[in-house]
C-alpha cells in the first residue's frame, strides 16, 4: 500500500514539472501569460509613476496658478499660455536654444562622422581608441562640466594655454557673453562624439565591400567613393542621429547649469534652464509647466519637419 502511494506521488510530481514550466513560458491551455505580466509589472509601475503621471500632472498644472509655498491651485485656464506670449525672457531663451541646436548638432555629427571614418579602419589599437572616445558618454555630465570649468578658465586654463601657443590670448570663455554659448557647445559636442561615432561605425560596417570595389574598378577616387557610396548609404543613420540629436539638444540643461547658470547676462539662458528657474527658484510651477508644454510643441514640430524631409528623400530610420 505504501509503495503504491509512493509511486503515485512520484508520478504526479513528474507530471507537475512540465505544466509548471509551460505556465512559466506562457504555454497554458488558454494561452494566457500571467508570469509575463509579472515580469513587466516593475517597469510598468516605474513608467506610470515617474513618466506618465508627471506628464499628466504638468498638463494639469499648466492650467492652474500654483506656487510651492501655497497649497491652493486656482484654475486660470489659458492664462499661463497667454502670459507666455508676452514673456520676452522666455522667447529669448528659446532663441538661445535654437542657437545651441544649430551650433551643436551639425558640428557634432560632422566630427563624429570624421572620427568614425578614421576608426573604422583596420589598424593597431583601434578598439582602444574607440573606447577612449566613448568614455565621455558614460561619464557623469556634472564631473565633465567641473573638469571643463578648469579647462576654460581664462587665466590658467588648459585651452587658453594651448591657444596662446598659436598667438591667441585672453578669451574669457565663460565670462564673455559672446563666447559663453560657444563654450557650452564645445563641451556638449565633446561629450556626445563617442555615442554618435559608435552609431556611424555600425552604419559604415553595414555598407557592402563590393560597392567600394566596383567604384574602385571604375576609377573613382576616395573622395568620389565617399560622396557616391558612403554618404547615400549612411543617410538613414545620418537622419536618425539628426532627429535624436535635435531632440536632446533642445533639452540641454546640465552643462548650462554647471558651467554658466544661464549667464553671463543671460547669454546661455536656454529654455529648460529657464523652466527650472521659474519652477524651483521662483516657485511658479503652473507657469513653468506651461513653458514645458510649449517646448514640447516646438520639439514635436521640428521632429515632424525632419521626418517629412526623410520621407521626401525616401529614407526611414
Amino acid at each position: 500500500m505504501e509503495s503504491d502511494t509512493a509511486v503515485t506521488f512520484a508520478s504526479s510530481k513528474r507530471t507537475m514539472k512540465p505544466s509548471f514550466w509551460k505556465k512559466l513560458r506562457g504555454q497554458t491551455a488558454s494561452d494566457e501569460k500571467p508570469i509575463g505580466y509579472l515580469f513587466i509589472l516593475p517597469a510598468s509601475l516605474h513608467l506610470m509613476v515617474f513618466v506618465i503621471y508627471p506628464i499628466l500632472f504638468a498638463l494639469y498644472l499648466s492650467f492652474h496658478k500654483w506656487s510651492i509655498l501655497k497649497p491652493d491651485k486656482p484654475f486660470v485656464g489659458l492664462g499661463n499660455y497667454k502670459k507666455l506670449l508676452d514673456d520676452t525672457d522666455f522667447w529669448i531663451a528659446m532663441k538661445h536654444t535654437f542657437y545651441f541646436v544649430a551650433g551643436s548638432v551639425p558640428t557634432g555629427i560632422a566630427i563624429s562622422l570624421l572620427v568614425a571614418l578614421v576608426l573604422n579602419r583596420k589598424m593597431r589599437g583601434v578598439y582602444w581608441f574607440r573606447t577612449i572616445f566613448f568614455l565621455p558618454v558614460i561619464s557623469s555630465t556634472v564631473a565633465i562640466a567641473m573638469v571643463w570649468q578648469w579647462i576654460l578658465q581664462p587665466e590658467f586654463g588648459l585651452l587658453n594655454f594651448m591657444l596662446s601657443k598659436v598667438g591667441i590670448h585672453g578669451i574669457k570663455w565663460l565670462l564673455d557673453p559672446n563666447w559663453a554659448m560657444i563654450a557650452v557647445i564645445i563641451v556638449s559636442v565633446w561629450k556626445g562624439i563617442g555615442y554618435q561615432m559608435i552609431i556611424f561605425i555600425a552604419g559604415l560596417q553595414g555598407i557592402p565591400d563590393h560597392l567600394y570595389e566596383a567604384a574602385r574598378i571604375d576609377g573613382a577616387s576616395k573622395w568620389r567613393m565617399f560622396w557616391s557610396v558612403t554618404v547615400p548609404l549612411l543617410m538613414p543613420t545620418l537622419f536618425f542621429l539628426a532627429v535624436t540629436s535635435v531632440i536632446s539638444s533642445f533639452q540641454v540643461f546640465t552643462v548650462v547649469y554647471m558651467l554658466t547658470e544661464g549667464g553671463p547676462l543671460g547669454s546661455t539662458d536656454v529654455v529648460v534652464y529657464h523652466i527650472y528657474d521659474q519652477a524651483f527658484k521662483r516657485f511658479n510651477m503652473g507657469y513653468a509647466s506651461s513653458q514645458s508644454y510649449v517646448l514640447f510643441a516646438v520639439i514635436f514640430a521640428v521632429t515632424m519637419i525632419q521626418i517629412k524631409v526623410m520621407k521626401r528623400f525616401n529614407y526611414e530610420y
